[in-house]
């Protein structure tokens, strides 16, 4: 998810849907606060520490900011390096997630399908959004972390893309490179705050209505493909404070078109396998954790 989480794009929560942990997430998240306060108080440590689902969120907690400050680095390289399959990869893993999500919860009615193109629609039309340049203060990093990391935990739409569009992603990247800690700080308090009360309305809306939010992070999947579609004309772009060139903004070709006007081999056999690849793993996961269901008395 940290790594994830930092190329614009790729959603945290889009890998937390495929790794079959979101909505223990999202309960996880929502169980800090007040209550956790007085279990604390009242019971114990231990007991406060079982009510959060404290293992989890550590061991995950853990990966994430391991995966920010170490394999962040390697997938910048194989941006910079390998692009066009590794975005394939990519897009496999979107496709198989959607296949796998809407086999669980099946559409059924009108409204789930209508949520369905909305999540589309939404997804799409950010991705289309034309970027701002904010000032990356204190108090702007505070709000932007606020969005940025709800947006981190819904599938489809990316925490990093959000910060490209109001321009604080080169900000918010030269922080983690310069161990900037009091934008970080500021950025994380604000996420902190906004993914509190955003996981409670999450968690309320699977408890009540989850085929109908499903079906509408389905959408947001399908339409974040516009993001990460591999061959693309970039034509607007901009030099964060690591010197690293940000895209802003792109147009999607088809491979024959990638090679006339980029002018460079559109990798297209290597790309469909790592596509391939990514749906294979995805439905892979499924299968290994349908049996492990099974098997478990």
């Amino acid at each position: 998810m940290g790594a994830a989480d930092v190329v614009p794009g790729v959603s945290g929560g889009t890998i937390a849907f495929i790794s079959g942990i979101y909505i223990e997430l999202i309960n996880s998240i929502k169980s800090l606060n007040l209550q956790a306060l007085k279990v604390l108080r009242y019971q114990g440590l231990g007991a406060a520490w079982q009510y959060i689902n404290g293992n989890f969120l550590a061991v995950l907690l853990a990966g994430i900011f391991t995966s920010l400050f170490s394999l962040a680095q390697v997938m910048q390289h194989l941006l910079g390096q390998y692009p066009l399959p590794l975005w394939s990869f990519f897009t496999g893993l979107i496709v198989g997630s959607v296949i796998y999500l809407l086999r669980q919860h099946p559409p059924s009615l009108s409204a789930d399908k209508g949520l369905f193109v909305l999540g589309v629609a939404l997804a799409y039309g950010l991705s289309v959004a034309p970027t701002t340049n904010l000032e990356g203060d204190h108090m702007t990093m505070f709000f932007a972390g606020t969005i940025a990391l709800c947006a981190m935990i819904l599938p489809g739409i990316s925490g990093s893309f959000i910060l490209v569009l109001l321009g604080l992603y080169p900000v918010f990247i030269g922080a983690i490179a310069n161990v900037q800690l009091d934008i970080l700080l500021v950025f994380g308090s604000g996420g902190i705050l906004g993914l509190m009360a955003f996981s409670r309305l999450l968690s309320w809306l699977l408890d009540n209505y989850q085929t109908m939010v499903i079906a509408l992070m389905c959408g947001f999947l399908v339409g974040s493909l516009n993001i990460i579609w591999p061959w693309k004309l970039v034509t607007e772009s901009a030099i964060s404070h690591s010197g690293k060139t940000i895209v802003l903004a792109s147009q999607n070709l088809l491979p024959g078109q990638f090679s006339e006007l980029v002018g460079r081999d559109p990798l297209t056999f290597i790309c469909i396998l790592a596509s391939i690849f990514g749906l294979l793993l995805v439905l892979g996961l499924e299968y290994v954790g349908t049996r492990y269901q099974q098997d478990t008395p």
